[in-house]
């Protein structure tokens, strides 16, 4: 059961879910570019020379990296959860050490959205849900910021 699921009280009903964006994947999609590239270099080299065994050691390197990289953040995806509720925003982060914020919508003063160039393009932003009093943390690379946070005013 999601920690969301298990903490509804009684009439509470979750009406957006939030999630990361796939650019989560970056650091392991270059990873993975670099280390397709040194492998065709080191095909396209003659086999038995040390720049080739050189550039594929390097790309076995990165594909392990790459590797490394996508594992964490499909562990970071699959450990955070973001939902709004009819009743407050929640966000949950972590696996055995977890941290949560969850903010009611009477306290809800603004929601900010900051989007970079490449953010609008590809439809990913960070939320600050400010609130009386104080605020809860900077959510980044979140997928659909706009609707998340028309989601959050519309209550």
């Amino acid at each position: 059961m999601s920690y969301v699921a298990g903490i509804l009280q009684p009439g509470e009903r979750v009406v957006k879910a939030g999630r990361l964006h796939w650019i989560i994947y970056k650091d392991a999609i270059v990873c993975l570019v670099l280390s397709m590239c040194l492998f065709w270099t080191a095909r396209d080299w003659q086999e038995s020379s040390t720049a080739s065994m050189i550039a594929a050691a390097g790309g076995l390197i990165l594909l392990v990296a790459a590797l490394c990289f996508a594992m964490k953040a499909r562990f970071d995806q699959w450990i955070t959860e973001i939902a709004v509720t009819n009743l407050r925003v929640i966000y949950k982060r972590g696996f055995i050490r977890r941290h949560t914020a969850e903010m009611n919508m009477g306290k809800v003063e603004s929601v900010v959205v900051t989007q970079s160039v490449l953010g609008r393009l590809l439809n990913y932003g960070s939320i600050h849900v400010r609130g009386t009093g104080e605020g809860m943390e900077h959510l980044h690379n979140i997928a659909a910021p706009i609707e998340l946070r028309n989601c959050i005013t519309g209550h």
